[in-house]
């Protein structure tokens, strides 16, 4: 991405306090984790903006443990929620409960009241319910028998799925997938950082590791970086630069569903993040394409004769970031 500050424009001073804080964050997650800096620059535009991550690789390459350790180092609530074919909306939500005693019905508030909630194998739970969760993912809030039940801030969801083990699991509705800023697929670790990670854990197989890890941000910090994050300066042309890359996916003819102009949004609001995390005030194309994967692929289906042909989404992004010409 590119470094260079423009003329005429002055610095923001807040910048160094985020940078501050990714670099702390960083470290802590790098005492546990090696490799997937890509990954972890990606959890950090997405906190700093204030969205929810879809996490997608195979089993056994730390997706559980990376979402445990970055929500180690905030000072806020977490909940781990296992999802099944069995479990019920109310297990999600909670349950209003008749109290004897009282004669009256209260709420008992289920575990997606939290402030980081960490959703395992979310594929695995039937549809209604995966559908509990669409009001509370874009409002932050609950509503349970006529009672609305806000989240505190912040509220985070990092969800889970295993992309190869297709037996026992739903398939996520549109609707649920439009909700998530970003779906970042989890790669292996290459040879070296493999080799890594034997070292690491030869001499102590039961290293504790979410021990290891400090809580370096609080919540009045994460908001004051959000807000930091929304002044970030993103001139009428880049903005015309998103609208042109989304508006392509509707009329794409490799692409039977298009993205939605929350996709435009959400690619605004992370491209100031990237900005803002790599010390600039100001967006550029380059942190426009940075986030246009990520933020895109979950949210466009291909027609039924390039899926057939082998053809991958990355592969008709790419081609329409391409095709886009760049703001100069």
């Amino acid at each position: 991405m590119q470094e260079e500050q423009t003329p005429n424009q002055e610095p923001n001073t807040g910048l160094e306090e985020i940078n501050e804080y990714a670099q702390k964050i960083r470290q802590e997650i790098q005492k546990v984790i090696i490799g997937q800096d890509q990954l972890i620059d990606l959890f950090l535009a997405s906190l700093f903006s204030g969205g929810h991550i879809l996490l997608e690789g195979v089993p056994g390459i730390a997706k559980t443990l990376i979402t445990k350790l970055m929500s180690r180092t905030i000072s806020v609530d977490f909940s781990r929620i296992q999802f099944t074919p069995d479990l019920m909306p109310s297990d999600v939500l909670g349950t209003s409960v008749f109290n004897m005693q009282k004669s009256e019905f209260t709420f008992n508030s289920g575990p997606i009241f939290s402030n980081i909630i960490l959703i395992d194998e979310i594929n695995r739970a039937p549809a209604k319910t995966q559908a509990a969760l669409f009001e509370v993912m874009e409002e932050r809030q609950v509503t349970i028998d006529g009672h609305t039940y806000q989240m505190e801030f912040p509220f985070m969801v990092i969800a889970t799925q295993n992309p190869i083990d297709q037996e026992g699991t739903y398939k996520l509705p549109e609707a649920q997938l439009d909700r998530f800023l970003f779906k970042i697929k989890m790669d292996y670790p290459n040879l070296t950082e493999e080799q890594q990670i034997l070292r690491r854990f030869k001499d102590n197989f039961q290293l504790e590791r979410e021990a290891v890890i400090d809580p370096v941000l609080h919540k009045d910090d994460l908001k004051r970086c959000q807000g930091l994050v929304e002044k970030v300066m993103i001139k009428d042309e880049l903005l015309d630069y998103i609208a042109s890359i989304v508006h392509n996916t509707r009329e794409n003819g490799d692409l039977y569903l298009g993205a939605s102009p929350r996709a435009s949004l959400a690619i605004m609001k992370t491209s100031k993040a990237v900005a803002a995390l790599n010390s600039r005030n100001f967006v550029t194309p380059d942190d426009i394409q940075f986030v246009s994967y990520p933020v895109l692929n979950h949210r466009i289906i291909l027609t039924a004769e390039r899926e057939m042909e082998g053809i991958q989404v990355e592969d008709v992004i790419s081609d329409i970031v391409k095709q886009i010409e760049v703001p100069r």
